[in-house]
């Protein structure tokens, strides 16, 4: 088949709906607190608003490049597209908690058909290797870009229109890509067996849900609680059901293959550390900024923006380096780097100053995450069979947005034990002045920062080990590329 004509214009479209679902995993951040505050979410449920996208998006990607695989990518694309904008929609018209967290929950069950579709659309409409390096290299740069786009814009919005605006954003996106995909966007599907593994999608998900909902019981029912190990206990049995399942099912959702070699297990265990770790540190970053610092949310997108712009000069560097220094070397500084630099965050105060105690833990942490988010993307999909190829590609941005939803739901968990603790042990600084019930507040959020900041710490030391430990950098490692048909992870 001929190049397509409008091949250029199509990687136009994909790229506007995949800036569309980077936007949404951090857009909402800023959003946060006036959210909460608005439709009266409690401290223990807030992670919820980003959780229930992050756990349908992760738990369902895999899924939904089978179905755009199967069902037709350009179809799959276009659905995608009307239930992200209908889920938008309904988020930002929430009256209460519960419509807002199922809204959250459909724009990722859509965005795992969106993500996966522009993808291998990418990558059936690009056939000739300069040209397909050239599509990824948009794809990749809207991918890093739009995690500080998305960060500023949800500070423009909250601050000059409505925390809701942040959501409602996405419809007039939406319907442009669209309407401008159905002339633009070839159809393709795959052909033979296509057949869904459809018990594997449930047991995976359900498994996700039920450990994170375990996490989040524990905040508010104690991690001894016999609910709380009663889902703990369901999600240990399901995601075992799961991979039991994957290990007897002649077309899995996960071949168990893909796990099983040294340096590709690494990179997912790291993914998922790592996941956690950051989006964690993003969620609890918000609240200090506009909460403890009486940050606007304006004000608190530009100070991320030294975060993402980080993550981009690294990742060109990190780009040039790895060749000649394998993906070990570099993801060992990178977590080294990530690390301290979150151990430097457990030092906040009430007053702490952004350009001596945030400012150079952002420049150093992004720097460090750079190194790590290139080399691990090529550790992941070196030396994979071209069959393979799609699902261990879809495997890096699925390992790292469970990491996300699974870290934000033990960090935040982690913070409200640690603030009610030290409530409890200081109550009697409550009753000696009219304003020192307020203090005590303030000195136990701090607290609870601190705590979840070290916890962050711990994961990211414990994904910097996995490196050390697991990684094997060869001088064949270093000459070995990605496969021709996969595509690059973003880390939105």
């Amino acid at each position: 088949m001929p190049p397509d004509p409008r091949r250029w214009l199509a990687l136009a479209v994909i790229a506007v709906a995949q800036l569309m679902v980077v936007l949404d995993a951090t857009i909402v951040n800023i959003a946060l607190p006036s959210a909460q505050q608005a439709l009266h979410i409690s401290t223990a449920d807030r992670q919820w608003i980003v959780t229930a996208y992050t756990l349908t998006f992760g738990g369902l990607l895999l899924f939904g490049g089978r179905i755009a695989d199967y069902f037709g990518r350009k179809r799959t694309f276009l659905i995608g597209l009307l239930g992200f904008a209908g889920a938008s929609a309904l988020g930002g018209a929430a009256v209460n908690a519960g419509t807002l967290f199922a809204a959250r929950g459909l724009q990722g069950l859509f965005g795992a058909l969106l993500a996966p579709a522009a993808l291998s659309l990418i990558t059936v409409t690009f056939t000739e290797p300069r040209e397909r390096a050239q599509a990824f290299g948009v794809f990749g740069g809207i991918s890093g870009g739009g995690a500080a786009i998305g960060l500023l814009a949800g500070g423009v919005l909250t601050e000059y229109a409505d925390w809701r605006w942040c959501l409602l954003v996405n419809i007039p996106i939406a319907v442009l890509a669209f309407v401008a995909a159905i002339p633009l966007v070839r159809e393709s599907k795959a052909h033979g067996d296509t057949r869904y593994d459809i018990p594997g999608a449930v047991l995976a998900t359900a498994g996700q849900v039920a450990l994170v909902y375990g996490f989040t019981k524990a905040a508010t029912d104690g991690w001894s609680s016999a609910v709380t190990i009663g889902w703990l206990a369901s999600a240990v049995v399901l995601l075992g059901a799961f991979l039991f399942w994957e290990s007897r099912t002649s077309h899995p959702l996960l071949p168990l293959r893909v796990l099983f070699d040294r340096n590709r297990g690494a990179s997912y265990i790291v993914s998922i550390m790592i996941g956690a770790g950051l989006l964690g540190m993003f969620l609890f970053m918000t609240f200090y900024l506009q909460q403890t610092l009486g940050w606007s949310a304006l004000k608190s997108g530009v100070a991320y923006m030294p975060f993402s712009g980080g993550i981009i000069a690294a990742a060109v560097v990190a780009s040039r380096l790895l060749p000649r220094t394998g993906a070990k070397a570099l993801m060992t500084v990178g977590g080294v780097l990530a690390t301290a630099s979150m151990i430097w965050l457990t030092r906040l105060d009430l007053d702490s100053s952004y350009a001596t105690a945030i400012l150079p833990s952002f420049i150093a942490m992004s720097f460090g995450m750079g190194l790590v988010f290139v080399p691990l993307s090529s550790l992941a999909l070196s030396g994979v069979a071209n069959h393979d190829a799609g699902v261990a590609s879809a495997m890096v941005n699925t390992t790292q947005q469970v990491g996300g939803s699974l870290g934000t739901a033990l960090l935040n968990t982690i913070f409200t034990t640690a603030v009610a603790g030290y409530i409890t042990d200081h109550a009697a600084r409550a009753s000696e002045s009219p304003g020192a019930a307020q203090l005590l507040q303030a000195h136990a959020a701090i607290h609870g920062y601190n705590v979840a900041f070290t916890a962050s710490a711990i994961l990211l030391a414990v994904a910097t080990v996995v490196v050390i430990v697991m990684v094997r950098n060869s001088s064949a490692d270093r000459a070995t590329q990605p496969a021709t048909d996969a595509a690059p992870a973003h880390f939105g």
